[in-house]
């Protein structure tokens, strides 16, 4: 089924030290055995009955029409436009392909349609699709561009861990009838391996827009500069309501697998990193820092399904690089945040998400690139292995979202009378990972 890491996860010596905060009420953390916390920040997001995604559909909102930028005056307009669809949909935000429909999902159409071997019939997988504007706007596109035949035969399939955006999905591509025919939702989770069936050698297209920063993440910890990491784990305390983090060895597959990538243990030190080793040792010892590190292992667990299930994908994610005011702690820390009576509200504990709260992550680009290629076959391990480079199995690129639009969009499209385009000069915080297979084999 899947590969050892990914397996049960197994019994672990409790070496465990309380976290220094404070205690938290929780009625996210079910029964009474810790949690590692990803499984705290799946519970939190999309749990079927308490889970932010679960509950109703409206943290992702829906605009009724395409906003007519060339009809805005500039920067000052379009934001009093931004808040007053806010305030007129009382959501959590609008996602990119949302704000700019129909040319953000065209613009991603388009970079299909250039590159896709049309000798077979084109196939689409969405992770995570939201409301379904990407869908629809993608089948527009094709429908108005692609020749007949590639329209005609087309399959995108859909598939959504949240049951309520699965129908809001079916019921936005459904305002074209002929959609319908080629548009499928699958209600399941995409890191199951078990829900993709037998291998599927045939290529095809994986979308993940806005899906990396609600993955679930584990947290590891130190006391110091030098000591090993641990994994952390959430606990109730004495069976009450209350929780707290708890510390053990790594010993979690997933957990040790990912920092195996991020290469925070690293067996074989250069001089100059074990001088530094040695500096932060004694460092350490008068002024001890704990450290918090942020993994995900949510992308890496995706990322592993997918190409067990799609070795021949080829892969667009978009996401963000960097979040601003981000106050919780840790490497590559998310923002939780939620929302009551138009207002936002940023909390500065994660263990504050209580199903109300979105939990969103960075994504280090250059880390998911180094992921995919390992879960492609590629891992650090063979660099070592005689004289020759050793050839990857995926060609990768990372662009800045204005940078792919210019490339595959029509930017003139969400430009104000003044020249001020929001899509190009307020998403600079936004990239685009692109990945191809070669026709190098494993």
């Amino acid at each position: 089924m899947a590969p050892a890491y990914l397996a049960t996860i197994p019994a672990l010596r409790r070496a465990a030290r309380w976290a220094p905060a404070a205690l938290f009420s929780s009625g996210i953390v079910a029964g009474d055995k810790p949690v590692l916390v990803r499984d705290f920040v799946r519970s939190a997001l999309y749990d079927p009955n308490h889970g932010y995604f679960s509950k109703r559909s409206g943290p992702v909102g829906v605009l009724d029409s395409a906003i007519r930028f060339h009809k805005l005056d500039g920067r000052n307009a379009y934001m009093k436009h931004l808040d007053k669809l806010y305030k007129m949909h009382d959501i959590s935000w609008f996602t990119p392909v949302e704000l700019f429909k129909p040319w953000y999902a065209y613009a991603i159409a388009a970079s299909i349609l250039r590159t896709a071997n049309l000798s077979v019939p084109l196939k689409i997988y969405e992770i995570g699709g939201g409301s379904g504007t990407c869908a629809k706007c993608v089948l527009d596109y094709m429908m108005l561009n692609a020749p007949p035949k590639v329209y005609n035969n087309m399959k995108y399939i859909s598939v959504e861990i949240s049951s309520s955006l699965a129908e809001k999905q079916l019921e936005t591509v459904g305002e074209v009838q002929s959609h319908l025919s080629k548009f499928t939702v699958e209600h399941r989770d995409a890191t199951d391996v078990a829900g993709w069936g037998s291998k599927d050698p045939q290529p095809c297209w994986v979308l993940m827009l806005e899906v990396l920063d609600n993955l679930p993440h584990d947290l590891v910890y130190s006391p110091d500069q030098v000591s090993p990491w641990m994994e952390v784990w959430i606990e109730k305390v004495n069976g009450s309501s209350q929780v707290c983090e708890v510390y053990k060895p790594l010993q979690d597959p997933l957990v040790s697998c990912c920092s195996e990538i991020v290469g925070m243990n690293e067996e074989n030190p250069s001089l100059r990193e074990k001088l530094s080793f040695a500096a932060n040792g004694l460092i350490s010892k008068v002024f001890p820092k704990p450290r918090r590190a942020w993994l995900p292992t949510g992308c890496l667990k995706l990322l592993d399904t997918l190409h067990q299930a799609l070795p021949s994908m080829s892969l667009i994610a978009s996401d963000f690089s960097y979040l601003p005011d981000v106050s919780i702690p840790g490497d590559r820390a998310p923002l939780v945040s939620s929302k009551k009576d138009g207002k936002t509200l940023d909390h500065p504990n994660y263990l504050d998400a209580q199903g109300d709260a979105d939990i969103f992550f960075p994504t280090d680009f250059l880390l998911l690139e180094q992921i995919d290629h390992h879960c492609s076959g590629f891992s650090k391990d063979q660099m070592n292995r005689g004289a020759f480079k050793p050839v990857k199995s995926r060609r990768t690129i990372i662009l800045d979202s204005a940078a792919f639009m210019e490339e595959f969009g029509l930017p003139l499209k969400t430009r104000t009378k003044d020249g001020y385009n929001p899509l190009l000069d307020d998403f600079r915080n936004t990239k685009f990972y692109l990945s191809v297979p070669t026709h190098n084999k494993k």
